[in-house]
């Protein structure tokens, strides 16, 4: 699906008569006609079930494959090595940032397409049901507060990964006032932050799981504040802080680490906003990019840590900081984040079963792999009756209070206060000891703001390691290409990657279908 296309489909009465659960719910003389959106849209029990489907679909950009071509090409995440040596150019241009990453390139567009389809079903319920009107607790609210937070954190996505994004608001657009083009840098974050700003207006305090409450409207809003370009002027410290506030009064607290990667223990007290998976009809399918090959070789899709190697931790992310990596002795994410032991029930696989990947020295099937979505009840062992970890399902926390504090840290010290940042990292760190962190563990408060910006970057990757937010914490503090290019095996290798990789390429087929992008258009230095 295009923008383009998406927004031209704007009659929805076939869609309308089918998606109700019973036929004799909407035999009436209005699935004879040609129904409008408005008449469509102000029946809030469609609505509502519309508004279900969306969030479902959206889902899709954290299962399977979509969960990892956004977070390999980091410093954190990268390909692994047959994927990015032996996959085809397409495949490796992820991390290489070579001649191959350019605009038909198909990953990358499928992941722009994923995003646009969600983002024009949100705009319609928004452009239907938003209006001055509106009262704060009726259904019609939260029906517009919880579309705006999709579409809000879509765009904030689009917008980190692509720049200059067309801006969905389908009055202006219906009215002839704004076209399918992409918008002004300025333009476009004053609407992802306008989106969210009602998101957190309207969304309720408390809400069904997996779906938006004010905490994760706030959540998002104070990254946008945070990561809105400069030359915008609309990145504002004291803004994104007053958001993370709003989420700090809300009850939220630190719980074991270990609880939030348990499949028996789901939506903790902790958790912010969570999508809901199971084993049984509802996958994450993630395992099965992340796991290793060469325990599938020798255990097959039955054991709960195979998989394929489509993304494996960077050297700098699984090693301690006295071999140059991350992890400082006694933290106990490292073990919870990242898998170095492939020993299955007595029995430790080896290569020989995969040496016709002939890679040599670049094997890395049996280096350390990211560990937090592995599904026990997969495994054959687990008395699940699964037997297969493409069947992977647990739920994933994506905004949680720990990211929070971390990211009211960072506005604190780019704020001057420094001290009072440092206690909030802290609070974090104290949870990485098991709540008793050792005095020389414990951030020194008299850091200089510089060392603070630095040291943040470590944390907030043990922390938050493999969970999509690193690609954006380098893009919005200016790192990226600095850190990615010294960390990321395959993009030290290939050399080439430079500041026009700050961003992906517009596909070429929305160039080719969307009569407000050209070639003029495309990003610089791609073709």
């Amino acid at each position: 699906m295009r923008i383009y296309n998406n927004i031209k489909r704007l009659s929805l009465a076939i869609l309308a008569c089918g998606a109700l659960t019973s036929c004799s719910d909407f035999l009436t003389e209005n699935c004879q006609k040609a129904l409008t959106e408005e008449e469509i849209y102000t029946d809030l029990d469609y609505t509502e079930l519309n508004l279900q489907g969306i969030y479902t679909k959206w889902r899709e950009c954290w299962k399977d494959e979509h969960f990892w071509i956004p977070s390999v090409g980091t410093d954190e995440i990268q390909s692994g090595a047959y994927q990015a040596l032996k996959s085809g150019a397409e495949r490796g241009a992820l991390d290489k940032y070579d001649a191959n990453l350019n605009s038909l390139q198909g990953k990358i567009e499928q992941e722009w397409n994923l995003r646009w389809a969600q983002v024009t079903a949100a705009a319609k319920i928004i452009r239907v049901l938003n209006n001055d009107d509106l009262v704060v607790g009726s259904k019609e609210a939260q029906l517009v507060g919880e579309a705006s937070f999709i579409r809000g954190f879509l765009d904030y996505e689009l917008a980190m990964y692509w720049g200059r994004i067309p801006t969905i608001d389908l009055e202006k657009i219906l009215n002839g006032e704004l076209g399918y083009g992409r918008q002004s840098l300025e333009d476009t974050w004053k609407f992802i932050i306008a989106d969210l700003e009602r998101a957190a207006k309207y969304t309720p305090k408390e809400n069904t799981p997996g779906r938006a409450t004010c905490y994760a409207a706030y959540t998002i809003l104070g990254k946008a504040y945070m990561s809105a370009p400069i030359e915008t002027g609309l990145r504002d410290f004291n803004k994104a802080k007053a958001a993370f506030e709003e989420v700090i009064k809300g009850g939220f607290q630190l719980v074991d680490y270990a609880d939030l990667w348990d499949y028996k223990i789901t939506n903790t007290k902790e958790s912010i906003w969570e999508l809901q998976f199971n084993v049984t009809t509802d996958f994450n399918q993630i395992q099965f990019q992340i796991g290793s090959r060469a325990v599938q070789s020798y255990f097959g899709d039955q054991c709960y840590f195979s998989g394929y190697d489509h993304a494996v931790p960077t050297e700098y992310a699984y090693s301690d900081i006295e071999d140059g990596g991350l992890w400082e002795e006694g933290d106990i994410r490292r073990d919870e984040n990242i898998r170095y032991n492939f020993t299955y029930y007595g029995q430790t696989p080896d290569l020989k079963n995969i040496l016709w990947e002939d890679l040599g020295d670049d094997h890395d099937e049996l280096k350390p792999h990211i560990k937090k979505y592995e599904d026990f009840r997969t495994d054959s062992h687990s008395g699940f009756d699964v037997k297969n970890m493409w069947k992977s399902g647990k739920n994933i926390p994506v905004l949680r209070y720990a990211d929070v504090l971390l990211s009211y840290a960072e506005c604190l010290n780019e704020l001057g206060q420094t001290a009072e940042a440092v206690a909030e990292v802290n609070k974090v760190r104290e949870r990485a000891w098991e709540f008793d962190l050792p005095t020389e563990m414990k951030w020194d408060k008299g850091m200089s703001q510089e060392d603070f910006r630095t040291k943040i970057m470590d944390e907030r990757m043990r922390e938050l390691f493999g969970e999509k937010w690193r690609k954006i914490d380098l893009l919005r503090t200016g790192k990226f290409v600095e850190l990615t290019k010294e960390r990321n095996k395959w993009t030290k290798m290939n050399g080439t990657i430079d500041q026009h990789n700050i961003y992906w390429p517009i596909p070429d087929s929305e160039i080719k279908l969307n009569p407000d992008i050209t070639d003029d258009d495309q990003n610089e230095g791609y073709r």
